[in-house]
């Protein structure tokens, strides 16, 4: 009789998971948000991106394919060992299908590696290496936010056209930084320009007085700032106080976001020309989403926590398309499907992982031009998709024919 009741026991059980759920591997789908939360880069992503991702998924309805949705995050303290050692531990013992975020470029890429030994999928939103999606490219991996060609072409460029021709970079010293620096050094040097000189700052480093003064005796019309974060608000407020500005050298912030200009305030950042990849004033439909993050966080959400909430979403709608979480069913839709959300407006995935969509060169507004809270920018051109991102095929990444 008790063999016979827990049979009957077990039968209903089963009977009762959905169909559908027998397809998502351990039966729900995991995400892991990866980056730094308490570093140089914690405004840039940090919280707020887990906050965006868990958007995402209540959004999307909190399952897919009748399994349970999860969403756990960690803070990789910018260590690339640290980041891969976490990424080992939701692989191989947490049940994590899939890790997204990955600000910095020297732990998105090692952490790429590892996805895709593991045959896992990983999106990129926070770092910027267009090593990710070249030479260092991964069937698995996806690059989506913005890259360092995009934000050569888009700030590197808009300057020269307006006759800033001679540049000095401060450059991060790390994977990021150098490619940031050699991009924007190419980009330069094809439109006519010329770079006078580089030298190179330690991550989080907080007196930037030395670097500041071979910029400023460089005689470049432009110093660009080859850095990011905290990094990057720290040397603009640094070299006002050195008078570079004063004498008649712009600066050229080559990734700087929202989260960076709200903290070093509107005065100390008019006038700084940059790019990004989306501005929450931008139409009704950014506006609406823009306002739910405000709600939840208090802020107003930067391409990269607006870059994540696309990612997790899109990465849901292949999970739903394909029925399954099996990763080479969901890495086939995702370089099928066309991205088309509040974060990317006929977006396209090339053969490499890069997704293309178009950027915005903007200006941060004078303080007496803001009429509203976060209204910080003047959006001066849209650079095409095509434009912004290298072609999969002239990218270096093997897996793509030439």
């Amino acid at each position: 009789m008790r063999l016979s009741y827990l049979l009957s026991a077990a039968c209903l059980a089963a009977t009762a998971i959905p169909v559908h759920a027998a397809e998502i591997s351990d039966g729900k789908v995991k995400i892991g948000i990866l980056n730094d939360q308490s570093g140089v880069y914690a405004d840039f992503g940090g919280k707020w991106s887990f906050e965006a991702a868990k958007m995402a998924v209540e959004d999307f309805g909190g399952t897919v394919q009748g399994a349970p949705i999860e969403v756990i995050s960690a803070d990789h303290q910018n260590k690339p060992d640290i980041a891969s050692n976490i990424a080992r531990q939701w692989y191989d013992t947490e049940q994590v299908d899939s890790i997204m975020e990955l600000t910095t470029s020297s732990v998105a890429l090692a952490v790429q590696g590892i996805s895709a030994e593991k045959k896992k999928i990983d999106i990129v939103t926070g770092a910027a290496s267009s090593d990710l999606t070249g030479k260092a490219c991964s069937p698995y991996g996806f690059h989506w936010a913005y890259d360092t060609h995009a934000l050569a072409v888009g700030t590197g460029g808009a300057l020269v056209k307006q006759g800033g021709d001679s540049w000095f970079f401060l450059t991060a010293d790390y994977a990021f930084g150098y490619s940031l620096e050699e991009q924007t050094s190419n980009f330069v040097k094809s439109q006519g320009g010329t770079v006078v000189g580089a030298v190179r700052h330690p991550l989080a480093t907080t007196d930037y007085s030395s670097f500041l003064l071979q910029a400023q005796s460089s005689g470049a019309k432009v110093v660009g700032f080859a850095n990011a974060g905290l990094d990057t608000a720290n040397s603009i407020k640094q070299a006002a106080e050195f008078g570079l500005v004063a004498g008649g050298q712009r600066l050229a912030a080559l990734l700087f976001t929202l989260a960076e200009v709200h903290g070093l305030g509107l005065e100390a950042a008019q006038g700084l020309t940059l790019t990004e990849g989306f501005y929450w004033d931008r139409d009704d439909q950014s506006r609406e989403w823009a306002k739910k993050f405000m709600e939840r966080t208090g802020r107003m959400p930067n391409m990269i926590q607006a870059g994540t909430y696309s990612a997790v979403t899109q990465y849901l709608k292949a999970i739903d398309k394909a029925g399954t979480d099996e990763t080479e069913a969901v890495a086939k839709n995702l370089h099928e499907m066309p991205v088309e959300d509040v974060f990317a407006r006929g977006g396209k995935v090339g053969a490499n992982g890069r997704m293309i969509y178009d950027m915005y060169l903007m200006e941060v507004k004078k303080p007496s031009e803001s009429t509203q809270p976060w209204d910080y920018y003047k959006v001066l051109a849209t650079i095409p998709g095509d434009e912004a991102y290298i072609k999969p095929a002239e990218s270096g990444c093997p897996l793509v024919a030439k």
